[in-house]
């Protein structure tokens, strides 16, 4: 059963119960023990042994601590101990009040995280905490649902980091791209050459970042982003009443200084980015063998050990100035305890992602998506369109973008080279942005629960808002890529996609109609 059409029934199975009970994490506990029975062919002793193996590996794999884990979730523990240190001195509310006379509209409130998405591309998972911190205060001033600040987030992180040659992805994608050009002896391409070249033809990553400024712009809430946007419009609701127990934030007993300033906020965040890019660029020094260069750096640097550095170094500064200019009535105690409680919902979800993951590998879900596509015979100029599509239904079964990239883009460059050299760069291209297509959609994506952490928001409710919009993007892609299967001309495929787009943004917005009033704060 492990490598067939079975392997994909415990994706499917979570992805329906998602959707029917809305509680995620009972659909992935359950995914967990359906493939767990599936692998172990409904063994229960050895199917409860392949659950607790998926668990213990996230800690110990090989007779060895996997520190990258432990990294990461010591960090996100940091994070919310450091954002309840900024709140509890003041700092947050300081910020706010700063940025609301600074930015005098909603629109501008969701432009500030939108940009500061696309500035901050060294890395996805630090982007996507990094920005929540800092728009957080000024989008909550705003009323913008916790929903529509996630979606900027997660719609920004992964396609700017995706696009960026000199991000943790880009180097990881040009290292990749030479053992498969070396492999195929595609002696015409250079990695770093060819990934500046696929840029333009990373479609999905394009179109889901125009999205983003258009969206704003336009003020097209669709679906279950209407509601929340509503919510909070009227009511100041940021996040849905009713599902507070898998909201990201500190209990309301926990007293926010009045007497706070900007700095208290401002001080912590610039020591948490600047310590953890320099611990990225050290380390990536540190394991690079031979010549050092920037990509190098990068593809060897250790992002959860620099996150981890960062976010204690980060802590500590707070500490020391909520100390200093200490005003709340919480004791410091209760500061540390409230922080690590805000972030034990996404804990839990990511660590049974992660779970859920280990297991779908053991089902083997990839490679049999994999082979479907090397025994099928396709037609070279629809190949960009097939991987595409193929990709997202990929990431979005197995939570990642990274292992899609490393399953597919040998195999895409495979096929490609054998039957169309011409099609080389436009398959892997279409590789990387159904894989980032795929995770956006995927409510066990990594990215994805780090982008509803860093907003506050309720996870389940940040996966149907985005889904929507996702899908939006990947239709107009998937359109791109044809178009530029069928006359291999980037420049009209980019045309074709942002026409598209645009347009059916403008007739959604006209069969909208705006219904959503806005009221002077």
């Amino acid at each position: 059963m492990v490598g067939t059409i079975y392997s994909l029934i415990p994706p499917i199975v979570m992805i329906i119960l998602v959707l029917l009970t809305r509680k995620v994490l009972l659909s992935l506990g359950v995914g967990i023990i359906i493939g767990a029975l599936i692998i172990t062919e409904f063994d229960v002793l050895q199917g409860l042994k392949t659950i607790w193996s998926s668990f213990s590996d996230i800690f110990v794999a090989e007779g060895a601590v996997n520190l990258g884990n432990v990294y990461l979730l010591l960090f996100l523990i940091f994070l919310g101990i450091m954002t309840a240190y900024m709140a509890a001195s003041g700092g947050t509310k300081a910020f706010g009040d700063w940025a609301i006379t600074k930015v005098k509209t909603r629109k501008g409130a969701q432009l500030v995280p939108s940009f500061l998405g696309i500035v901050i591309f060294i890395d996805d998972y630090f982007n996507s905490l990094a920005v929540g911190q800092v728009a957080r205060p000024l989008t909550d001033r705003y009323r913008v649902s916790r929903a529509k600040l996630a979606y900027i987030i997660d719609s920004t992180s992964a396609p700017i980091t995706v696009l960026a040659p000199i991000s943790s992805w880009g180097a990881y994608i040009i290292g990749t791209l030479a053992v498969i050009i070396e492999e195929n002896k595609l002696i015409q391409y250079e990695p770093l050459e060819a990934f500046v070249k696929m840029i333009p033809m990373n479609l999905y990553a394009i179109v889901a970042l125009l999205f983003v400024f258009i969206v704003i712009l336009l003020k097209l809430d669709i679906g279950p982003m209407k509601i929340h946007e509503r919510r909070a419009i009227q009511t100041g609701e940021l996040v849905d009443p009713n599902r507070k127990d898998l909201n990201n934030g500190m209990e309301d007993d926990l007293i926010e200084s009045k007497k706070g300033h900007v700095s208290f906020l401002l001080i912590p965040i610039i020591v948490l980015i600047g310590v953890t890019i320099t611990s990225m660029i050290v380390t990536g020094i540190q394991n690079t063998t031979g010549s050092v260069d920037i990509f190098a750096i990068f593809n060897n640097t250790d992002v959860n050990f620099s996150l981890f550095l960062g976010g204690l170094i980060g802590v500590i500064v707070a500490m020391v100035l909520y100390l200093l200019n200490r005003h709340s009535s919480a004791t410091n105690g209760k500061v540390i305890v409230e922080g690590t409680k805000s972030m034990l919902p996404a804990i839990y979800i990511l660590l049974l992602a992660w779970m859920l993951g280990a297991v779908i590998e053991l089902l083997e879900t990839g490679p049999y998506l994999a082979n479907l596509v090397e025994q099928s015979e396709l037609k070279v100029e629809y190949l960009p369109f097939i991987i595409f599509l193929l990709c997202g239904v990929m990431a979005f079964a197995t939570g990642t973008s990274w292992g899609t990239f490393g399953i597919m883009l040998p195999i895409a460059g495979s096929i490609a080279a054998n039957l169309d050299v011409d099609m080389f760069l436009p398959t892997l291209a279409a590789v990387l942005a159904g894989s980032v297509f795929g995770d956006h959609c995927s409510p066990i994506s990594d990215t994805t629960i780090l982008s509803s952490t860093g907003a506050g928001s309720n996870h389940i409710d940040h996966v149907m808002t985005q889904l929507p919009y996702a899908i939006i993007g990947a239709v107009v892609a998937a359109t791109g890529y044809i178009v530029l299967g069928i006359t291999e001309q980037i420049l009209l495929s980019i045309l074709v996609s942002i026409i598209l787009l645009l347009l059916i943004s403008f007739v959604m917005k006209y069969l909208l109609k705006d219904e959503i009033e806005e009221k002077s704060l």
